[in-house]
């Protein structure tokens, strides 16, 4: 299906492409200016809390970017998407990112002719929670092993494809920017009150996480979430409140706390240090890291937290490119006019990683 989306960035210019339904009930819109021409290589981009199509303006630059490449951009729309996240999870994203990769595969190969060069390239990126669901794509168990959830949410998992490379930007940790708020306080209340107001949820979480014989998910009251800094007409369930709030850790840390800065070395082997060992990723790692991310705590040290987690994720071999690191004084989503020397390293970052990951291994 032949589309044109309206882009939210300034000025709103149209953006032509085409709608693929990937599965049942699920699309991807692909950025094309062409409809004679598919492209062998795929960047496949997946949006952060809240997100949904076109709404990450940098992505837009990146498009154009790629315009004249041989590297076509799509952009699922999941489950999750836009007000979806309150009642999903990292392993329903990654089961459907794993449906999208599969779908791309099959139509370049039936729609390229010639394929005597061999498959075309898949890299995956993801914007600040969409990271977390590239690190689990990359380093969970293949097929993922099904989290308690309720019983009506319980489809086998899929095996994922392989991906050729894997882009993490503004990988933030939930945790920490609701510490951040709870420590800072509102215009509405104060950090005391917000503490309670946090507590009171986190304990009615755990008593009430499931209801009708595990087969329903709870709702956090619509007020709470609200005065934590969620948006008002979001519904947060239960298990995915204490998934993101992830009030046990570091100790035990939730599914969705991956990047928090207290995160011991231990923890960080089982999600970074098991990109080598699961083998889902067949070249290379970028992260960037957005310098003047409100979402992250002042306290974070960035610069120490990249290296610990490059460590432990090249223990085995090297995965991380050259050209992963802090993007100074960029913000957490890069938009606006402040940000366009931002945007512009951003963009040749990604460029530059594309084009080493479409040569040949060494």
């Amino acid at each position: 299906m032949h589309v044109r989306i309206q882009s939210t960035a300034t000025p709103k210019t149209p953006c032509p492409g085409i709608l693929h339904e990937y599965a049942e009930r699920l699309v991807a819109f692909e950025y094309s200016s062409s409809t004679n021409h598919t492209k062998p290589h795929t960047l496949l981009f997946i949006a952060g809390l809240g997100d949904g199509l076109g709404t990450v303006d940098y992505l837009t630059d990146i498009v154009a970017a790629l315009e004249d490449t041989e590297w076509s951009v799509f952009s699922p729309i999941l489950s999750s998407a836009y007000g979806g996240w309150g009642m999903s999870g990292l392993g329903k994203d990654i089961d459907e990112i794993a449906q999208c990769v599969q779908y791309i595969e099959r139509y370049k190969h039936a729609s390229i002719a010639d394929t005597a060069a061999g498959p075309g390239k898949i890299v995956i990126m993801g914007h600040s929670t969409g990271s977390q669901d590239v690190m689990q794509y990359i380093s969970a168990p293949n097929p993922r092993h099904p989290h308690s959830r309720p019983k009506l949410d319980r489809a086998p998992p899929i095996v994922r494809p392989q991906v050729d490379g894997a882009i993490m930007q503004a990988p933030v940790s939930d945790r920490q920017a609701i510490q951040s708020v709870l420590k800072e306080g509102s215009d509405r209340h104060s950090p005391e009150d917000m503490q309670k107001i946090y507590d009171d949820a986190v304990a009615r979480a755990r008593r009430h996480t499931f209801e009708e014989y595990d087969g329903l998910d709870t709702i956090i009251p619509l007020p709470v979430t609200a005065s934590i800094g969620y948006p008002e007409t979001t519904a947060v369930s239960s298990r995915r409140f204490l998934s993101l709030a992830s009030p046990d850790s570091p100790g035990a840390p939730g599914e969705d706390d991956l990047f928090s800065s207290d995160l011991g070395d231990e923890r960080l082997k089982k999600t970074f240090g098991m990109v080598h060992g699961r083998g889902v990723l067949r070249s290379s790692l970028l992260v960037l890291y957005s310098g003047k991310d409100h979402s992250v705590p002042p306290w974070v040290e960035k610069g120490v937290l990249l290296w610990r987690w490059r460590r432990v994720t090249d223990s085995e071999r090297v995965y991380w490119h050259d050209q992963s690191g802090i993007i100074p004084g960029a913000s957490h989503t890069l938009s606006g006019p402040h940000q366009v020397e931002q945007r512009r390293v951003l963009v040749h970052k990604v460029t530059r990683f594309l084009s080493d990951i479409e040569l040949p291994p060494e």
